[in-house]
């Protein structure tokens, strides 16, 4: 019999969930400032090009958020209902539905590497380091499609440790291997993406057997059911493509506005991105986890009252961490980037990167929180449609600063912050107007 939800929330119980996935989700962000820092060693080009090909792995992400992120609110409802056959049921057909975007991921990925190299406008040495890192990536990398749905079922229970000690053995493996792969081995940015997904391959095993063993799956639950998966689909697609568009958003930037401006400043974002953006994201991300977590157990269980207290306690903390990220962008940043740049060129935009995302902070942790309790609640559309109008606007304005108006490289990043602020706030007031908390869902619908 599942456990009956506990009411009130506590911040004792926040934390316990919060502070895990934090910890989780910095180790899952870890291989990007692992790989910006291994393969600086290789030059500006594969900096540039490691950089570049990020926003084609958060893109490749959203894809598989389409079922991580429909099985996590179906599997916390299933939770708080105390209904183990319906989480089950949610479980076996989320983890066949990944296992088919692997397949699906593996066979496209052999065709579509030089294209998609070419839409980030990327050329010469740095579209050939690319092509390198993401056509081993796609054709070794089935394992990464599990990951996403494993740990987003294990937080949805609000078993947040699971993910962390799975993301600790990934990214563990990942920092003994990488090294061997690109140097002794002499595989360059191939051999970084041949060690991540070695080691993701071994991480994601074991999750599958853990939360197999922690529910009681059978191979007949993995029996497809076309009504469980669209199921799925419908509430996950929204958060997916969601991610899917910020990242093509992205390489619209890129195309447009970043790789016009040179190779430093493609690993100027690289830099900044990936080694300070992903360390200040997760502490957002783990309490947007819990959130999510407690919101769909706590409705699940008939408790809106409750689901309202997790928000009202999570919302103080969560924009406290983004005022203290951006203190930290301001001061330390310009230490850390110091770390990863390969010349003084690379420095300066990363640095200039650093200065300007660091007054958009507060906006994105309250925004990420905001997410979570949508998503938490399977109001995931209202998630895409919060985003969509102020990401694609990032483009033509990052444009008109960039270059008509001649802020170069800066004017890319103000453009950036200011639609932040604008999805920060339009997300909130979703939260606010309370709609979520009376949002019916289902397993099995």
């Amino acid at each position: 019999m599942l456990p009956a939800a506990r009411s009130p929330t506590t911040a004792r119980e926040v934390l316990w969930l919060a502070l895990p996935a934090m910890a989780g989700a910095v180790l899952h962000n870890a291989f990007r400032p692992l790989d910006q820092l291994f393969v600086g060693y290789l030059g500006r080009d594969a900096q540039a090009a490691i950089g570049s090909v990020t926003f084609v792995m958060i893109f490749l992400y959203g894809g598989l958020l389409c079922v991580a992120s429909g099985a996590g609110p179906l599997v916390a409802r299933a939770t708080g209902a105390r209904d183990e056959d319906g989480r089950r049921g949610v479980i076996g057909q989320a983890l066949f539905a990944a296992a088919c975007l692997a397949l699906l991921m593996g066979v496209a990925g052999a065709f579509a590497v030089g294209p998609i190299v070419d839409l980030l406008g990327l050329t010469g040495a740095t579209a050939v380091e690319a092509r390198a890192y993401l056509r081993v990536i796609l054709t070794t990398g089935a394992a990464l499609a599990l990951a996403p749905t494993v740990d987003a079922c294990f937080n949805a229970m609000g078993e947040t440790r699971a993910p962390f000690v799975l993301q600790l053995a990934n990214v563990g493996g990942h920092a003994i291997l990488a090294p061997l792969f690109i140097f002794a081995l002499g595989l360059g940015t191939s051999g970084a993406a041949l060690s991540a997904t070695v080691a993701q391959t071994a991480a994601a095993s074991l999750g599958v057997y853990g939360l197999a063993t922690r529910v009681g799956l059978r191979w007949a639950h993995l029996r497809p059911d076309p009504k469980v998966i669209a199921h799925i689909l419908r509430v996950g697609a929204p958060i997916g493509m969601t991610t899917m568009i910020y990242a093509l958003v992205y390489w619209g930037l890129l195309a447009t506005s970043i790789s016009p401006l040179g190779p430093s400043v493609n690993a100027g974002l690289g830099i900044g991105f990936n080694a300070l953006e992903a360390f200040a994201y997760p502490a957002y991300l783990g309490l947007a986890i819990a959130a999510s977590s407690l919101v769909g157990r706590r409705l699940g269980a008939g408790d809106p009252a409750d689901a309202w207290r997790v928000v009202r306690m999570l919302t103080g903390p969560s924009i406290a961490f983004g005022v203290v990220a951006g203190v930290l962008f301001l001061t330390v940043g310009p230490r850390v980037v110091r770390l990863f740049a390969a010349d003084d060129a690379v420095l300066a935009e990363a640095t200039l990167y650093a200065m300007i995302l660091a007054w958009s902070q507060p906006f994105v942790a309250l925004e990420t929180l905001s997410e979570g309790v949508l998503s938490g609640a399977g109001d995931t559309k209202k998630v895409l449609f919060a985003t969509i109008p102020f990401n694609l606007l990032r483009i033509p304005l990052a444009w008109a600063l960039a270059f008509p108006l001649g802020m170069g490289a800066a004017g890319v990043w103000w453009a950036i912050n200011g639609t932040t602020v604008l999805k920060a706030l339009t997300k909130a007031a979703l939260v606010l107007h309370g709609g979520w908390a009376r949002r019916e869902l289902r397993v099995g619908d």
